[in-house]
């Protein structure tokens, strides 16, 4: 596996960031101003992806984490995870991430050394222009979660 930082034309992954963020208006807030990870096998077939931006005070956030689906649940999403906060860990504190209220997607999180910080009440039902439904739950609420990098 090999992951690099993608500069030019992000807008190409827009496919694989859905997966992770339904809406391209909401991608398109912070894909411009965020780094872009890319994530790819032996041959250059796309893995993972991932999008990090500085949020200020020592703090950045992992904004967009997406796995093609012929890859999921093998661990790849952990190791990019890891691998930005070992990356981050010399410039950041802290690592934010934001996510509906989902029992598979809050476990990853933790699983991965997150702790839950703070809720944004209605986030998704004020900033999406469809409901999302993840788990056969309907997301209103953002969770976010926090990980010491120090």
């Amino acid at each position: 596996m090999k992951i690099e930082v993608e500069t030019q034309d992000k807008a190409r992954y827009m496919g694989l960031l859905l997966l992770a963020d339904e809406q391209e208006s909401m991608i398109a807030r912070y894909l411009t101003r965020g780094d872009l990870f890319v994530m790819r096998a032996d041959g250059g077939r796309v893995v993972c992806v991932a999008v990090v931006t500085d949020e200020g005070g020592g703090v950045c956030e992992l904004k967009n984490l997406a796995v093609a689906p012929c890859f999921q649940r093998r661990g790849y999403g952990k190791y990019m995870v890891g691998y930005l906060c070992r990356l981050y860990a010399c410039r950041f504190g802290t690592m934010m991430v934001g996510t509906g209220d989902s029992v598979t997607t809050v476990s990853f999180y933790r699983s991965c050394g997150f702790e839950y910080s703070h809720s944004v009440a209605g986030f998704f039902t004020d900033n999406y222009d469809h409901i999302i439904v993840e788990d056969g739950k309907v997301l209103t609420d953002m969770l976010y979660f926090r990980k010491s990098l120090c």
